[in-house]
């Protein structure tokens, strides 16, 4: 048995999608638990009516975080996205089963995929973190050897890495006391140096071992810190030599560039209020006349979404605006490699 952690925060029309995927392309035994952190009640209870065996785990914050949904809609009161139930996810992990896929609402499964398999295969070669996606990302393949095990699964080697005990790579990430600053200047790194730990994590769409997810995230209190989740990685493999880390021969998950839960992290259009247009898709997909797999396997076309933004045409989910918005959201990424469905 597998356990599959679906993140969620209020959009339950990618949500949808994420669990239909699931259920179209998994293969193997699972359970899929999905940690809610204040989706409103009413999408809730269509999602469990469409998915009648998930297991539905709700944050501390839940009630709270649903009340600045509604403030959001009724004021135009800032969502705190930076709020997060690290707690809720780290006791649902430590409580899984061994081996862990986790992910988040807004990421979907575009193959057929053996959990079974590739676990046994983790466990007889220490595989420790298989990534089922890495947003069609090739160019930091240049930072690891890459060799076949088979058919579905491809080792991951870094080369060249450095690390160290929790202190050092402490001072390392965060360039404490100009540590990093120094090994710069003696040129034993670069500014593409700190790209090579992401071998050795994934965010959102990462089959885990749970010591190894466990460890990473140990002390995350609250918040998402990528610099301390990598300075964690490389501190357990330093320990830990003979962990090994691989990937899927053939990508298999996707993520979106057009959404995001909060406006708290991509603010670069003034006139854009995310929210505001995740409130719009969330309404039509709870009426029926939103269809969570609109141009599936790929992202929700822009037409699609534009037909509801103008039906709606709320001075804050302009398509224009949202246009510009995810323009700008898709070029963070494209600018370090990433693979992004127009």
């Amino acid at each position: 048995m597998t356990t599959i952690i679906i993140k969620s925060f209020n959009r339950p029309f990618y949500l949808d999608r994420c669990l239909k995927s699931l259920s179209l392309y998994i293969k193997g035994e699972y359970e899929i638990i999905i940690l809610d952190d204040g989706t409103p009640k009413k999408y809730l209870e269509k999602i469990i009516q469409l998915y009648p065996n998930i297991i539905l785990k709700k944050s501390n914050q839940f009630e709270e975080k649903n009340q600045s949904i509604d403030d959001n809609i009724k004021t135009g009161k800032p969502i705190d996205g930076f709020s997060i139930p690290t707690d809720l996810w780290y006791n649902a992990i430590r409580n899984s089963s061994d081996y862990v896929l986790v992910i988040e609402d807004d990421v979907w499964l575009t193959d057929y995929t053996n959990l079974d398999e590739i676990v046994e295969m983790m466990k007889t070669r220490n595989i420790v973190l298989t990534k089922l996606g890495w947003l069609g990302n090739f160019r930091d393949d240049q930072f690891c050897d890459i060799k076949p095990l088979s058919e579905t699964l491809h080792q991951l080697s870094p080369k060249n890495m450095f690390t160290s005990n929790k202190f050092i790579m402490d001072l390392f990430m965060y360039n404490k006391l100009n540590f990093f600053s120094i090994l710069y200047k003696l040129g034993i790194v670069n500014n593409l140096t700190k790209r090579k730990y992401w071998a050795i994590n994934s965010i959102l769409m990462g089959l885990y071992q749970k010591e190894y997810w466990l460890a990473i995230w140990e002390d995350a209190h609250g918040k998402v810190d990528e610099k301390q989740q990598l300075r964690n990685a490389a501190a357990y493999y330093h320990k830990n030599r003979e962990i090994k880390f691989a990937r899927t021969s053939k990508e298999l998950l996707k993520t979106t560039f057009k959404s995001s839960a909060t406006g708290s992290y991509h603010k670069e259009v003034n006139q854009f209020d995310v929210n505001r247009m995740n409130y719009i898709l969330n309404e039509a997909w709870l009426i029926g006349e939103f269809d969570s797999m609109e141009n599936y396997p790929k992202d929700f076309s822009d037409d699609y979404i534009k037909s509801f933004l103008e039906i709606s045409n709320h001075p804050y989910a302009q398509y224009n605006e949202w246009f510009k918005w995810a323009n700008k959201f898709r070029d963070q990424y494209l600018k370090n490699g990433a693979e992004v469905d127009n």
